[in-house]
This record gives C-alpha cells, sequence and structure tokens, in this order.
C-alpha cells in the first residue's frame, strides 16, 4: 500500500508554537519501522488549477504571494513563509495521489493532511487548502468517481469542507465532532453528529454506528475519504473528549467495515493529534495506517 508523506517541507514555527511538526516525521518513520506492506513516496504539490477547483483563485494567489492580512493569517494559526505554502501545497498534493492509489489499489493514505477547517476563501485553524475537497473535484473532474464520501472523526467539526460542499450532492460530508470545542460557530454538514465533553469509547461507538447506518440508508459513495484525528484521545491538549486508545482503533475498525461491506475504496488523511506526550499521537496514527493496510489487503489490489 502505498502511504504518502510531507514531513521534508517543514515550516517554520516560533519556539512554543503549540501545531506538533515533528509529529509527521515521528510517524513516517513508525510506519517505516512497523509496516513492511507499505511503501512511502513524496507527493507531488498540487498545482493552483488544482487547488482552483475548490478555493477562489484570489485566495490562492494571496496566499502564495504572503499577501493575507495579519487577521487573515491569525485564523490560520502560521506565520506566512514559503515552506508555508509549499507543505499546504504538499500536503493537498498527498490526499490527491491517495485518492489516486486507492481507486487502483483499494486503499492509500497520506500520513498528514485532514486540513478540514480551510474554506473556499480563506484558511482556518491550521488549515491553508482543503485536501479533502481539493482531492474530491479532482477525483471527479477527471471522471473517476461520481460520488464521494468524506467521513470526518477529528475531534474539530469540519466547518470548511461543510461550508465549501454545502449544495453539492456529489459529496456527502459527515461529521463527528465536539459538540463545544472548536469551530465555535459550526457550518452544516450533511450528518452532524456533536459529541459532549468528556465521552468515552462507549457512547462514542454507538453515535458512529448510528451515523454511519446513516450514511448508508442516504448515499451510496464510490471512494470515502476518511479524516482520522487522533485528537478524541482522552489525553489529547485540544480535544475534549475521553476516547482511549483502543477506543480510537474500534473506530478505525469500524469505519474499515463499513467500506468493506461495500468494497469501497478508502483515502485515509491523518487530521488532528495533540497529545501531551506526542508519542500517543503517533502510536494511534499509526494503528490507523495499519487498519487501512488491512482492507488493502482485503481489497486484493496489492502492489506489484
Amino acid at each position: 500500500m502505498f502511504a504518502f508523506y510531507s514531513d521534508r517541507f517543514v515550516l517554520p514555527l516560533p519556539e512554543g508554537h503549540r501545531f506538533p511538526m515533528e509529529k509527521y516525521r515521528m510517524l513516517r518513520e513508525a510506519v517505516a519501522r512497523s509496516l513492511s506492506d507499505v511503501r512511502l513516496r513524496e507527493p507531488l504539490a498540487a498545482d493552483d488549477v488544482t487547488l482552483s477547483l475548490a478555493h477562489e483563485p484570489a485566495y490562492i494567489d494571496r496566499l502564495v504571494r504572503g499577501d493575507l492580512s495579519r487577521k487573515e493569517m491569525m485564523q490560520i494559526g502560521f506565520p506566512w513563509s514559503p515552506e508555508m505554502v509549499e507543505r499546504s501545497r504538499r500536503s493537498a498534493g498527498a490526499t490527491v495521489m491517495a485518492c489516486r492509489h486507492a481507486l487502483l489499489e483499494g486503499a492509500s493514505v497520506n500520513l498528514a493532511g485532514g486540513t478540514h477547517h480551510a474554506h473556499a476563501d480563506r484558511g482556518e485553524g491550521f488549515c491553508c487548502f482543503n485536501d479533502a475537497v481539493v482531492a474530491s473535484r479532482l477525483m471527479m473532474s477527471e471522471g473517476l468517481v461520481d460520488r464521494i464520501a468524506i467521513i470526518d472523526l477529528d475531534v474539530h467539526q469540519g466547518n470548511g469542507t461543510a461550508s465549501m460542499t454545502r449544495g453539492d450532492e456529489r459529496i456527502f460530508t459527515l461529521s463527528i465532532h465536539g459538540a463545544s470545542n472548536f469551530p465555535f460557530i459550526k457550518e452544516i454538514s450533511d450528518l452532524d453528529v456533536e459529541i459532549p465533553d468528556g465521552t468515552g469509547d462507549a457512547p462514542y461507538l454507538q453515535a458512529l454506528d448510528a451515523a454511519l447506518l446513516g450514511l448508508e440508508s442516504r448515499f451510496a459513495p464510490q471512494l470515502v475519504i476518511y479524516l482520522a484525528g487522533a485528537d478524541p484521545y482522552a489525553d489529547d491538549r485540544l480535544g475534549r473528549l475521553s476516547l482511549s486508545k483502543g477506543g480510537l482503533a474500534e473506530r478505525d475498525a469500524r469505519v474499515m467495515a463499513y467500506a468493506r461491506r461495500h468494497r469501497l475504496p478508502v483515502a485515509v488523511a491523518m487530521a488532528g493529534g495533540y497529545a501531551r506526550e506526542i508519542r500517543d499521537s503517533v502510536e494511534i496514527h499509526l494503528e490507523t495506517v495499519r487498519q487501512a493496510v488491512d482492507h488493502w489487503q482485503f481489497m486484493g489490489h496489492p502492489v506489484g
């Protein structure tokens, strides 16, 4: 199975910044050590034409040139730099490539991505370009699929994804997220499930089962893009939920079981993960990649 990494493209951050940039390198190294069936590849950067399938050209141009206002950059949460732009392009490109390989082989992974707070005309919440929407629109524009489900299990609502796909009947957005967590003004997904602070494994998994049944009854995708956030974890600094590592592994297993019932290809993006001990986020993401390998094997498309 192919997994795409962009950790070589590091954006410079001030000391003490809460974004866990080193998580991505640590995850790639853990995958290389632990999962022999994974072929690690660096993605191509998403160009302006590709990005403009989802984002307004004026926003892309201003971001690339470093012409966003101080307030706009504060909403993103990163200082502007050429490295930030390149990393954002590579992260979007990685989800594009993961979708291509998922359609060919059954499953593939972006070891970053899940930048679901980016809107058509602005960035937000550590997200510059919305990789899932960019990849979805490209796959459909090329005629590879007609219907895509974005299953977003990051602890924060995919507000950018919801706003960008509103009215697009080809993309179904499912978001299970903390009710009182960021973003504090929510958008409307096709299916939103709000979870109270402190929720643990059993009620979360029950809510997930009901949501997947709702998806099954309302939509028949040809591809799933799965945002597998590690931030519902109990010891996540930004999560406010109480899932265990075992509960998160079971979450992943249930998403993959849904995909297997319908023999659906799955492209995975890591999304958030801000555990107090960064190794915990890496361990949770590594388990997600392992389950993607299991799905790839189930779908019966080994890499030649």
